[in-house]
């Protein structure tokens, strides 16, 4: 590949609407060329690394036994009137009609048309196990679109779905899906982590998330630091060994007029902010289904985790209380609460690390109080115990192994079990080994094919531009020509390099467009060429090449066969 018959332009100034280096980067390189909010037109550049993405991704599904398929990215509301999700998606749902008055959809996941797919198509378990793949556009109608492709409103995906007779075989095929996106983000160089997962609104039995660690990532992971375990901060689990102590102080109110939070109760006192509890007042349903007053009790310097307390029962719905439902439960307002005192019987739910908690300080119920000197069973009645906050840095490890720690990632692959429920809702079935209809286990496994890019670019850049991996550059080799005189030698040595490592499989680009050599280097780095060669007419006297590796300080001189070892040749 020539540059001068290329389509290559690059940016000087950071575009004032980019927000994160990917972003930035992507626009300044010329990848990607804004049309609309969200919207994405990917230029030649921009598409030989996404066209490198795919092809990783096709070759490993393919290798795992994947078949792939290709469905409509428009489809009919009555099918996804069959699982309810017509109403339930939300607004992120695009929803379009025709010259016909018929609704559409244009389609953020396809369950509901591989499904259908597979209810025409597959009568008898003798041909399960299936799994089939797709790699198209989605769109998602994002209310913020933001961060360039990271989060756009049409974005590239590989989604697959697999169709099972029983759950030993979803099972087997949920192992072999997570092996081969480990594979996947392996091939690609970069840094990952698969991560235990809420199910979330698609369902299902298990679920992970495969993240691309980097600093401006959405999604906070936990991680043991001596074994593979690893989940999103929503699910991993904070475990508490400590044993309660024995009771040494006195209950007693304490004077905090101006003192609401932990923070500032703990200050006031002197004590530590471990030593404080802290009450957040929600309404649930009890067993009957009415309305139920409820304090959540997590330790002063934790956080209440939402998605876990919404698993407990009675409160998948909660809500905050209102300052008057807190009044007429408790006597009090926000900033004093606590279990002592209620005016009425309420539910409270305490979290580990509380429940092995003694002489704790709680809000008095009174306002300007705190009590001091709280015990559980002495001036409590032993509360029901769950984990409900995020898991800090340094609690135990959920396997027994080392400790967690904390860092950020990029969600750029997602595996789910199903289970049965697309199946059931839309009455696909097949026949089982004693000739009886079965509605068919399934899996979902999901990569954002245009998400890897600018996470790629997330963990791989410098103040000079983007540093690929190998496997996703748009070339790994650039020859640059310098040849201020016009010398055919030159550039026929050029070529010859250029043609020579492309034989050898090597995928490389001449730049000879005629820049200066800053301008050209500078424009080989933006764009995060893994290797540069130049060419030049001092070299080739010297019988060298100046080769620099991207993530290099400085450039060497090599002759021709120390060149194609450095290459890998």
């Amino acid at each position: 590949m020539r540059l001068s018959q290329f389509h290559l332009r690059t940016e000087k100034e950071t575009p004032s609407d980019a927000e994160i280096v990917s972003h930035k980067l992507m626009l300044k390189a010329g990848m990607i060329r804004k049309l609309a909010a969200g919207l994405y037109t990917w230029s030649p550049l921009g598409l030989r690394v996404l066209r490198k993405v795919e092809a990783v991704v096709r070759e490993e599904m393919n290798r795992a036994g994947a078949i792939e398929m290709a469905m409509p990215s428009i489809q009919p509301k009555e099918l996804w009137e069959e699982t309810g999700r017509w109403g339930k998606f939300g607004p992120q749902l695009l929803k379009i009609r025709d010259r016909k008055d018929q609704d559409y959809c244009f389609t953020p996941t396809a369950e509901e048309a591989v499904t259908d797919f597979f209810r025409q198509e597959i009568a008898s378990y003798k041909q399960l196990p299936l799994n089939f793949y797709q790699i198209t556009s989605k769109f998602r109608d994002e209310i913020r679109p933001r961060f360039g492709v990271m989060r756009a409103r049409e974005f590239i995906m590989k989604d697959a779905y697999s169709f099972h007779i029983d759950e030993a075989s979803l099972h087997d095929e949920y192992r072999n899906m997570y092996a081969t996106y480990s594979r996947i983000f392996t091939r690609l160089g970069l840094k990952f982590r698969a991560v235990a997962a809420d199910t979330g609104a698609i369902g299902g039995s298990a679920s992970h998330e495969f993240h691309v660690l980097a600093d401006s990532g959405e999604d906070s992971i936990a991680y043991s630091n001596h074994s593979d375990y690893a989940a999103n901060v929503e699910l991993a689990e904070a475990v508490a060994h400590a044993e309660r102590p024995a009771a040494q102080e006195a209950l007693r109110d304490v004077a905090t007029p101006t003192q609401k939070t932990c923070e500032e109760v703990a200050a006031l006192l002197n004590i530590p902010l471990t030593h404080t509890v802290k009450s957040v007042a929600i309404i649930g349903n009890d067993s009957e289904g009415a309305a139920q007053f409820t304090l959540a009790l997590v330790r002063g310097d934790h956080m209440v985790n939402e998605i876990k307390l919404s698993k407990l029962a009675g409160l998948a719905d909660y809500r905050l209380a209102t300052e008057a439902e807190i009044s007429a439960a408790l006597g009090s307002e926000p900033g004093f609460l606590g279990p002592l005192r209620s005016l009425q019987p309420i539910r409270v739910i305490a979290d580990r690390s509380v429940a092995v908690m003694a002489d704790f300080v709680v809000g008095a119920n009174k306002p300007g109080f705190h009590t001091a000197g709280v015990n559980w069973s002495r001036d409590l009645p032993e509360p029901e115990v769950a984990d409900i906050r995020n898991v800090v840095e340094g609690d135990p490890s959920p396997d027994g192994q080392g400790t967690l720690g904390l860092c950020r990632g990029i969600e750029v692959g997602h595996v789910f079990a199903l289970g049965r429920k697309y199946s059931e809702a839309m009455k696909c079935a097949v026949l089982d080994a004693n000739g009886k209809a079965v509605n068919p286990a399934m899996g979902c496994y999901g990569i954002g094919v245009s998400r890897i890019v600018a996470a790629a670019i997330e963990q791989n850049h410098d103040d000079a531009g983007i540093l690929w991996p190998d496997a996703m550059a748009p070339w790994k080799v650039a020859v640059c020509v310098i040849n201020p005189k016009n010398d055919p030698t030159v550039s026929a040595a050029a070529e010859a390099l250029h043609d020579e490592l492309n034989a050898a499989g090597i995928d490389t680009v001449l730049d000879d467009r005629g820049l200066r050599p800053g301008a050209m280097f500078a424009d080989m780095e933006l764009i995060g060429i893994p290797h540069r060669v130049v060419v030049s007419g001092r070299g080739l006297e010297a019988g060298t090449f100046e080769y620099r590796a991207r993530s290099a300080a400085e450039a060497e001189n090599l002759d021709h066969s120390a060149l194609l070892s450095k290459l890998g040749l």
